[in-house]
């Protein structure tokens, strides 16, 4: 299964980032064979609908389950449509490494 972790940085001790569609990176964290790809965000720096085209992206990469600090209405819709599970997360200092980690659990 694929999630989706959003990330400050493109490295797994880069830090977890809490906004979703304006995140830098999303970091694609396969749970079959245990990769990590970070695929940086194309929208962070749009003027608007960043949730929403960021949603479309992660409907594109085939996750199953996206992990970010908060998610705005409009892509709550557009995840919900495509039975994405949504986790969100306050812990602003955690490493996408130590989230992983709490996955393998």
């Amino acid at each position: 299964m694929n999630i989706i972790i959003t990330s400050k940085g493109n490295q797994l001790q880069s830090e977890f980032d809490l906004r979703f569609g304006r995140a830098a990176y999303f970091c694609l964290y396969n749970t079959d064979n245990k990769s990590t790809t970070f695929i940086k965000n194309e929208n962070v720096d749009a003027q608007g609908g960043a949730g929403t085209k960021s949603a479309e992206k992660v409907v594109e990469l085939e996750a199953k389950r996206i992990i970010s600090g908060d998610f705005g209405p409009k892509a709550k819709d557009l995840l919900n449509k495509f039975n994405i599970q949504m986790v969100m997360l306050d812990e602003d200092h955690s490493t996408i490494e130590s989230i992983i980690a709490k996955l393998v659990v």
